[in-house]
């Protein structure tokens, strides 16, 4: 082979000024190389100077943990022939191997199960330096372990709230039509609601009406589990009449006492209504320069919600929930009708030894009512909700109380409302995580308590405000379980237990205050307006009220507003 001289190599070489092969258009942007890669592709990040140094450092490895968050996403420039390669048809990392067996999980740190006694092979873990001690179970059952400090590591069941993010929200229906001729007037969330503040005096009493017998003190020791006491049916005369249909408010409307009138369950409800999730909805009537709050008849508010404040609340049958009796609006019944017969239950019914007040129960007409009047008094108090003292407004309020008992020490009358939490069944969807009270009312009373503050927000708040209102000493909280969880007709009284009312309002972080301001700033945007009815209507799935001005006489006919309710529109 001739020898090639340099000016041959030389001459050779491509024209232009670089080195290597031309470039083409496909793997240039704009003059500049790149490697093609996919719109799918991750990028993790635009340059990380210690991935090679730390995970490899001194040749040991590294430390693997140091990038976890980070393991799973592509570093944008390291291996780009792994990065940007089409991935085969069948990959092995898409292989899965599906199995029929349960998968066994770990409750807790630590938690491990252990073999009942019975078992062959029962053992104790003593691993990480704490026993594991064994509880006893049957032969062919499994028992659960205690650690060295008494903790269980049985499982716990679901917690609730936990990944509980993607379930489907519950669409409530409102607990009122949204008629087209409505004009929507004020929309209020309750963040704005929890920032008001007014403070009112401690009100003063114009008139009494109504009787009320003494308190059974028995009901307040702890019952024998052998001897529980059943909760009876009583019938007795109860009324709930809303405010313009009292005779008694009407009296002194006339007479210019006050500028808003209400009754003690209306006024709880907006006075709470910050921490109400049920829908209810309340008619505000102004005549001349007075307000009055009224309630359609069978109102939302009449009733008695369960747990509607838990994380885990009652659900509708529409939403999957099997056990008709579980349901809210079933709770609701039966809880409403255990506190009727509760209250009339706890007391001593003996016609010589009762409170009377200065007048007779005002609602009651014993030529018509086949059935003798429960133990009602009816307070009629007033508050003074003025900002100023050229600008009064006084509230006149019907307060309730329900039984009357001795002062222990001094001998004084004590006046009572009597209330009664229910319980359905502690292992069911929707009982709030509560613990099982027969057994746990006793040892662990402010667990319980708390775990019904959390589930039952607004009810107790509602019955607290009630007993400030009519100035109740005592507050009476019976503790009733169903004698059966499957069967919601047959109930037992497993306790009572008494607080002061205040002193009750401080545990729930429950402020007056507020409450007074939410009333008095409703009632001006009413007065701002002309005469007319309204409706202050709570939304079914947000924290919102709407205020709305309806037509007169658009609640005369109660027949076309027991309709099916839609769900209210979502306003723009």
């Amino acid at each position: 082979m001739a020898p090639t001289s340099l000016a041959d190599l030389i001459s050779a070489l491509p024209e232009g000024d670089g080195w290597g092969p031309p470039p083409v258009t496909e793997t240039t942007l704009n003059g500049v190389p790149y490697a093609p890669f996919s719109k799918g592709d991750k990028l993790g990040r635009m340059a990380d100077w210690t991935a090679d140094s730390k995970d490899s450092r001194d040749g040991r490895g590294g430390r693997q943990q140091y990038n976890r968050n980070f393991r799973d996403q592509q570093i944008y420039g390291a291996g780009t022939a792994q990065l940007f390669t089409a991935p085969l048809a069948e990959d092995e990392n898409t292989f899965s191997v599906v199995s029929r067996e349960t998968t066994k999980t770990r409750y807790g740190r630590g938690a491990v199960f252990t073999r009942g006694r019975g078992q062959r092979g029962a053992r104790q873990d003593t691993r990480g330096g704490r026993a594991q001690l064994q509880r006893g179970g049957r032969g062919g059952q499994q028992g659960y372990g205690y650690d060295s400090r008494g903790r269980s590591n049985a499982p716990r069941g679901r917690r609730f709230g936990w990944k509980d993010y993607d379930k489907p929200a519950r669409n409530r229906d409102a607990s009122v039509n949204i008629k087209p001729d409505w004009q929507l007037l004020e929309e209020i969330d309750f963040n704005r609601l929890a920032k008001l503040n007014l403070d009112a005096d401690e009100g003063e009493d114009l008139d009494s009406y109504g009787f009320l017998y003494y308190y059974d003190r028995s009901y307040d020791k702890q019952p024998v589990k052998a001897a529980e006491r059943r909760l009876v049916p009583i019938d007795r005369a109860a009324y709930n009449v809303t405010t313009s249909s009292d005779p008694v408010i009407q009296e002194l409307a006339e007479k210019d006492e006050a500028t808003i009138f209400a009754t003690d369950s209306i006024l709880s409800m907006l006075m709470c209504s910050t921490r109400s999730v049920y829908p209810w909805d309340i008619v505000i009537v102004r005549q001349g320069n007075k307000i009055f709050l009224d309630k359609r008849d069978n109102a939302a508010l009449d009733m008695v919600t369960v747990n509607e404040n838990a994380a885990d609340a009652p659900m509708e049958s529409t939403d999957g929930n099997k056990d008709g009796i579980n349901t809210p609006s079933a709770l609701a019944e039966e809880a409403t009708y255990i506190n009727h017969n509760f209250a009339n239950q706890v007391v001593l019914e003996n016609e010589n030894q009762k409170v009377e007040m200065a007048h007779e129960n005002p609602f009651y007409n014993p030529a018509e009512e086949t059935e003798p009047p429960a133990s009602k008094a009816y307070k009629y108090r007033r508050f003074d909700l003025s900002t100023s003292e050229e600008d009064p407004m006084y509230l006149i309020v019907r307060a309730e109380l329900d039984a009357v008992q001795k002062n222990a020490i001094s001998g004084d009358d004590q006046f009572l409302t009597v209330k009664a939490l229910n319980e359905f069944d502690s292992k069911a969807p929707g009982s709030g995580g509560a613990l099982d009270w027969r057994t746990k009312l006793v040892s662990q009373r402010g667990a319980v308590v708390a775990t019904e503050m959390k589930n039952n927000s607004v009810k107790l708040a509602r019955w607290t405000v009630q007993s400030i209102l009519s100035k109740a000493d005592v507050m009476k909280l019976g503790f009733v379980s169903r004698a059966n969880p499957k069967s919601n007709d047959k109930h037992v009284i497993l306790g009572v237990i008494g607080w002061k009312p205040k002193d009750f309002a401080n545990q729930m972080n429950l402020s007056l205050s507020n409450g007074w301001g939410i009333v008095r700033t409703i009632a001006d945007m009413c007065l701002n307006r002309g005469d007319g009815k309204f409706v202050l209507v709570k939304d079914p799935n947000k924290s919102i009220l709407r205020l709305y001005e309806v037509p007169a006489g658009s609640f005369d006919d109660e027949g076309e507003e027991e309709t099916v309710p839609e769900t209210v529109p979502e306003e723009e």
